[in-house]
């Protein structure tokens, strides 16, 4: 077991840098891998080189790919974390309306003051209150129960969804809605380092706050009389592991917009490969979601002359896909009522 365990984190590694080097090397503008090592190397040993090529390596690849990889980990496993808290595998990360809220802050940003840091903020802030909103709507005699927290998400998503076609409907369509529809499609086409230290540091620590807290989410899991039995409290949990979720979900949309369809399916590629067991389960689905979506990025902007936005990509993927994975455990289940 140790063994098979041992072999599948050095193929997830493997895999890791491989995709990585590949988003280096790929696009319309083709580096050869021997080229992108010796400019990698350059600039790790600090010798300079100016030409074309180590420009687009270290200024516009290489800070894409960084932030597809950390966007595509954060997506998965914050859609991991939510299936296991609300045992639904059909849980994705913005059950609770974190994407809309956070698509509304940011296409109200648009339309106020453009694509700067204000924007980022306010889609980041209004992604957090969306949550916020959802808990205080279900709250009922100091307590929240699951099902009611889930409705209370879908009616803030609803609220959210028809403010952003308000500002749509609002903007300029010659000026802003242009920027506003292809924002929630999302994109990687503005990643550079500086947007990367801003969202990296806060991923990072949500990141790996619900990296360590993985065998309590196994506890969640299990119910909520079972949990206490074991003499956790499945409230403060379930409320840190979702806040924590939620800034991770919060903050990708905020990267690169509205991108669908990660935190659902990767999480159930991933318990194929790797069982329910939140204690792998959560690392490899950040190694598969990081994976997954800097190859998508690959596509979208080597498949045609125009970049193609991630959104659609990831939803033509990722419902095919999904479709297939139902079909085959209701096969097994004989279950076609």
């Amino acid at each position: 077991m140790k063994q098979r365990n041992g072999l599948l984190w050095t193929v997830f590694g493997i895999l890791f840098v491989a995709v990585f080097l590949l988003s280096l090397t790929a696009g319309r503008y083709a580096i050869a891998p021997s080229e992108v090592y010796d400019i990698l190397a350059c600039a790790v040993t600090g010798t300079a080189r100016t030409d074309m090529a180590s420009t687009v390596v270290l200024e516009l690849r290489l800070p894409r790919t960084l932030l597809a990889m950390l966007v595509g980990a954060a997506l998965s496993l914050s859609g991991a974390v939510y299936q296991g808290i609300f045992r639904n595998p059909l849980v994705s990360p913005d059950v609770l309306g974190v994407s809309s809220g956070a698509g509304f802050g940011a296409v109200l940003g648009i339309l106020l003051w453009g694509t700067g840091s204000e924007t980022s903020v306010i889609a980041f802030l209004c992604g957090m209150a969306s949550v916020a909103l959802a808990y205080y709507f279900s709250r009922s005699r100091g307590s929240v129960s699951m099902m009611s927290l889930v409705l209370s998400g879908i009616i803030i998503s609803s609220i959210f969804s028809a403010l952003i076609s308000l500002v749509k409907y609002a903007a300029d369509p010659y000026d802003k809605l242009p920027a506003i529809t292809y924002w929630l499609m999302g994109s990687f086409g503005k990643a550079d380092f500086d947007r990367l230290q801003v969202i990296a540091v806060p991923m990072l620590v949500a990141g790996g706050f619900l990296l360590a807290m993985r065998w309590r989410i196994n506890i969640l899991s299990l119910g909520e009389e079972e949990a206490r039995s074991l003499g956790v409290n499945p409230a403060r949990i379930r409320n840190i592991a979702i806040v924590a979720a939620t800034i991770l979900t919060a903050l990708s949309v905020t990267a690169c917009g509205i991108v669908g369809w990660v935190g659902l399916v990767i999480p159930h590629m991933c318990r194929r490969i790797v069982g329910v067991d939140h204690a792998r389960l959560l690392p490899a689905a950040c190694f598969t979601g990081a994976i997954f979506l800097a190859l998508v990025d690959i596509c979208a902007r080597s498949l045609l002359a125009a970049e193609l936005p991630i959104g659609i990509l990831t939803a033509l993927l990722g419902a095919p896909f999904f479709a297939f994975l139902l079909k085959r455990t209701r096969e097994k289940r004989g279950d076609w009522s």
